[in-house]
């Protein structure tokens, strides 16, 4: 389930970033929600087996750094806490994506913030399923990217460049504190 939920998020920002000039607005949209409502529904599921069947999923997609007898993996985890944030995540960021389609209806670059919007939520699942520290400092710093580039999506108003520069700043610093 957990593939399936990264799968669709992942499907929905790629197509949206690659062809969102050829589906235009309405099916970069479209593509984006629907991804993240098959996310929903995946992590939903995740939420029901952990919680009533009493399972574990742990997942070790391959193995990255080998140092002696340590091996750290792309390596993710759902449990009972796990499943239940990420119903929360996909379901707000579900919620998020619905909402930006009529709100950004007339921006002519709506399948690119759709696209972040969409790697967001792809970056805070790996935040919530992260099984070691580095697949999790991953997530975060993916959020602090993302946080950057949906703040700064107006680049051409100095308050957005501002505001997109303080989140890097405060990122940097809760990367300071998250050693």
């Amino acid at each position: 389930m957990l593939l399936a939920a990264l799968g669709s998020v992942f499907l929905g920002f790629l197509t949206c970033l690659l062809f969102g000039f050829k589906l235009g607005n309405r099916g970069s949209c479209v593509i984006t929600v629907w991804c993240v409502y098959l996310a929903t529904i995946f992590s939903e599921i995740a939420f029901f087996q952990t919680t009533f069947f009493n399972l574990t999923y742990k997942l070790t997609i391959n193995p990255w750094i080998t140092l002696d007898k340590s091996l750290i993996g792309w390596s993710f985890c759902i449990d009972n806490i796990t499943s239940s944030m990420l119903v929360v995540v996909t379901l707000i960021s579900f919620f998020v994506h619905l909402y930006s389609t009529d709100y950004m209806a007339l921006d002519p670059h709506l399948s690119r913030f759709m696209s972040y919007l969409s790697l967001f939520t792809l970056f805070m699942l790996f935040l919530v399923t992260a099984n070691n520290f580095l697949i999790m400092f991953i997530g975060w710093e993916g959020v602090g990217l993302c946080s950057f580039l949906l703040i700064n999506f107006w680049h051409t108003r100095i308050q957005a460049n501002k505001a997109a520069i303080k989140a890097i700043f405060y990122n940097r610093i809760g990367d300071f504190f998250y050693y």
